[in-house]
């Protein structure tokens, strides 16, 4: 019996099937995988999102994932910013061309998402900056953080477990 629940985004990303060795290596770990899919959930649904809708979190987990090349997780989050119910402006951040010119806020979530997604040690206190002078709320700064670091992680271990499945 399977200790994996059948809906982890990260298993089902990955491709891991019902049986086989890396299967059975993540069995030993259920209790990983639990806490990466309740991050997930956490993420992307919290009780609370604050400043940082749920249609937001999708448009910039799915910017992400393009970002880093990798289409069926996009699907993923935009699965999620439909259910959301976002409007136009809000679907367009998950666009990585898209750089919302004419609306701070979003502009500068763009930019602080696209470069820590793909240069994150280029960011500076600086950057830190920019999100408060466009009106982003402390709170809603380290919820943007949360994310950012929740989808680095993701898509670091959806790759890992797709080269084990490749191997295996």
């Amino acid at each position: 019996m399977s200790d994996l629940s059948p809906n982890d985004i990260v298993i089902a990303q990955a491709g891991i099937g019902a049986s086989g060795s890396v299967r059975e290596a993540l069995e030993g770990r259920a209790d990983i995988m639990a806490m990466t899919q309740a991050t997930h959930d956490a993420a992307l649904k919290p009780g609370d999102p604050g400043g940082l809708s749920y249609g937001e979190r999708a448009a910039l987990a799915a910017r992400v994932a393009r970002l880093n090349e990798d289409e069926a997780l996009a699907a993923h989050y935009m699965a999620l910013l439909e259910e959301a119910g976002a409007d136009q402006a809000v679907a367009a951040m998950a666009d990585p061309a898209h750089d919302s010119a004419g609306d701070a806020r979003r502009a500068a979530l763009l930019a602080y998402t696209d470069l820590v997604s793909t240069h994150p040690r280029d960011t500076t206190p600086e950057d830190i900056e920019t999100l408060k002078s466009a009106g982003i709320s402390d709170a809603d700064i380290v919820r943007l953080s949360e994310l950012n670091a929740f989808l680095a992680y993701q898509i670091r271990v959806i790759a890992g477990l797709k080269l084990m499945r490749a191997t295996a």
